[in-house]
């Protein structure tokens, strides 16, 4: 990590963590649950050698970023607030934009709100996602079941609770080595399928210094912050009201694992492959599907996702 720049940064009323590497063009890396800036890592060092300038922070909630105690403050135009002050700190008009899980879902906003900020858009593992007639919370309840892991997450303090019961480390290892497809359900006898008498090993791409590093910043924190983003799912909903049907026009590109829990989700492989994710996003320039990959792709196939955002944006 040697040459990463670490600076906070005030941004619409928070105190903000960025990192940074290289000079020229901005991209921007937005990090999704339960990660840092830090995931972007590989792609900080590659690509700042190559001449652009690498920023990425930490989300409002995680790492070194204030971490406001209301739910409410965790909507998407607190995010996409965050966001546009952020470029704008960086005395830049536009950026390329590199977003996964979380990161992808609030850089789909930013690209909705504030196309005039986004050059091109690199979003891994989450599509867009249009503005449904029912509340997200509840229609994923009513498909998936209450042990679904966002209807989980909903109550305040009760997955925190169970975090901490397993440990931080044991909870963090589990989801990143997870390569089940299919939506996530956490049962109520053990969320997150930790047993005393079975370690679960860490992926080759994940290393134990990763793992200490997530573990100790999760620690400083707490959960509630990151877990909030979830909480606010229906308030997002709520706010979005005046953007039903309205389309991304930003340049798009979409890369996803096979195996990846989001794209195997029912429903959401046939809204990418069957044109209504290109009627929604009519400058999608190429997906991309990375066989038996799963959701943290850009830490599992660093390089390729680097010379995939690099082809991208250089035809901008």
């Amino acid at each position: 990590m040697e040459g990463i720049h670490h600076r906070l940064v005030n941004v619409n009323g928070i105190t903000m963590h960025v990192a940074e590497k290289g000079k020229g063009p901005v991209i921007l890396f937005l990090h999704g649950f339960p990660e840092l800036w830090y995931t972007w890592r590989h792609q900080i060092l590659a690509l700042s050698s190559l001449g652009y300038r690498t920023v990425a922070p930490d989300l409002r909630g995680y790492g070194d970023t204030e971490a406001p105690p209301s739910i409410t403050s965790y909507s998407c135009m607190h995010i996409v607030g965050d966001l546009v002050a952020l470029v704008d700190s960086l005395g830049v008009e536009r950026v390329f934009l590199v977003a996964h899980d979380w990161g992808a879902f609030f850089g789909w906003y930013l690209c909705l709100f504030r196309p005039d900020r986004v050059k091109a858009f690199v979003s891994l593992s989450v599509p867009f996602m249009p503005r449904k007639s029912l509340k997200p919370v509840e229609s994923m309840r009513l498909f998936f079941g209450d042990d679904y892991y966002i209807c989980r997450f909903q109550e305040p303090g009760k997955i925190e609770a169970e975090i901490a019961h397993y440990g931080t480390s044991n909870v963090l290892k589990s989801i990143i080595s997870s390569r089940k497809p299919g939506p996530p359900c956490l049962p109520r006898d053990n969320a997150f399928g930790i047993k005393p008498d079975t370690p679960i090993a860490l992926p080759p791409w994940f290393s134990q210094e990763d793992l200490t590093f997530y573990t100790n910043k999760f620690n400083q924190k707490g959960f509630t912050g990151a877990l909030n983003y979830y909480r606010a799912l229906d308030l997002n909903w709520e706010l979005t009201a005046a953007w039903s049907g309205t389309q991304v026009k930003v340049p798009v590109k979409f890369i996803v694992g096979d195996i990846d829990c989001v794209y195997t989700t029912p429903g959401m492989k046939k809204y990418v492959e069957s044109g209504g994710f290109k009627g929604d996003v009519p400058l999608l320039d190429e997906v991309v599907v990375m066989e038996g990959v799963g959701h943290f792709i850009n830490q599992e196939r660093a390089d390729e996702i680097n010379s995939h955002i690099l082809d991208f944006i250089k035809k901008i």
